[in-house]
């Protein structure tokens, strides 16, 4: 095959793909949009950074935040990766295009991760990473599970479970780091 083939055949997957991400927007709107679910989805997005917000240490906000950025983004890339390979889906999203479930990605991992890293300090971060990684693979996965929310096709809870000790082993040890070069801006000079 040559390179125009390859083209055209890629051109043609992005075609049909593009055509069932409109079907699939469709059906949101009609039938997802303002859901009791979707509600439910959206209070999930929004209630856990409210409560974080007036729990945490104020002075350590920016460094718990550097460690919810990478939570986000690992389990975002995760879910969209698990989702692509057909390990699980989901329903009832609370943006239609994204093939992963907002809340769970940018809301619940990486409120719970700073929240843990903050409470209890002491507690050495691996009992913290397997009660990370129980609760979220056997209780938070199948409540959202029963909810009809999340569908597992060739996934099981127990897969879930090192990942989730390695997600928070990692965000701790990101909690731990100092090593930043301050950032000094020097005033303007008049040009001479």
């Amino acid at each position: 095959m040559d390179k125009l083939e390859i083209a055209e055949l890629i051109d043609a997957n992005v075609n049909q793909i593009h055509s069932l991400i409109q079907v699939k927007v469709k059906i949101w709107k009609e039938y997802v949009l303002f859901s009791d679910l979707w509600w439910f989805g959206f209070f999930l997005s929004i209630a856990p950074w409210i409560i974080w917000f007036w729990i945490r240490k104020k002075q350590s906000t920016d460094r718990i935040l550097y460690v919810g950025f990478f939570v986000m983004i690992i389990a975002l890339m995760l879910d969209i990766l698990g989702d692509q390979m057909g390990f699980w889906h989901y329903r009832y999203n609370v943006i239609p295009v994204l093939p992963t479930y907002f809340p769970w990605d940018m809301t619940l991992m990486p409120v719970t991760v700073m929240v843990l890293i903050q409470v209890k300090p002491k507690v050495h971060p691996f009992i913290k990473a397997i009660f990370f990684a129980l609760v979220s693979s056997y209780v938070a996965e199948p409540f959202i599970h029963w909810l009809k929310i999340y569908e597992l096709l060739k996934w099981r809870y127990l897969y879930s479970v090192p990942i989730q000790c390695m997600i928070y082993l990692f965000a701790h040890w990101l909690s731990t780091r100092n090593k930043f070069e301050k950032i000094m801006i020097e005033k303007e000079r008049p040009h001479l």
